[in-house]
């Protein structure tokens, strides 16, 4: 089991920054993939960006790439998502999930075994 917090939402002006964070508990956390996505009421849970295990290989939404980066501190247990020129559209609820599966990294909710509870990021034009 694990437990994931995400921390580091809030209310920016549009092209400014934000980092989430999310910290996981547990002894495990580098054998999880790990991803971000992001909800807005009404519509589906949307993939934003993933990494590997040992953050050697990371994936991007195209509506993000060049914008946001995915990083990990395994030792920390930790994920990251740095947003940065934010727009907008970019308001949403953002989640990070953690994915059990051996196998390749997933682009898609349904494929992730824990979630947090999200953070609301808010960009004002």
């Amino acid at each position: 089991q694990v437990q994931l917090v995400e921390s580091g939402g809030g209310l920016v002006q549009a092209g400014g920054s934000l980092r989430l964070s999310c910290t996981a508990s547990g002894r495990t956390f580098s054998r999880y993939k790990m991803g971000w996505f992001r909800q807005v009421p009404g519509k589906e849970r949307e993939f934003v960006a993933a990494i590997s295990w040992s953050g050697g290989m990371t994936y991007y939404a195209d509506s993000v790439k060049g914008r946001f980066t995915i990083s990990r501190d395994n030792a920390k247990n930790t994920v990251y998502l740095q947003m940065n020129s934010l727009k907008p559209e970019d308001t949403a609820v953002y989640y990070c999930a953690a994915d059990r599966s051996p196998l390749r990294v997933s682009l898609t909710p349904n494929e992730y075994d824990y979630w947090g509870q999200g953070t609301q990021v808010t960009v004002s034009s």
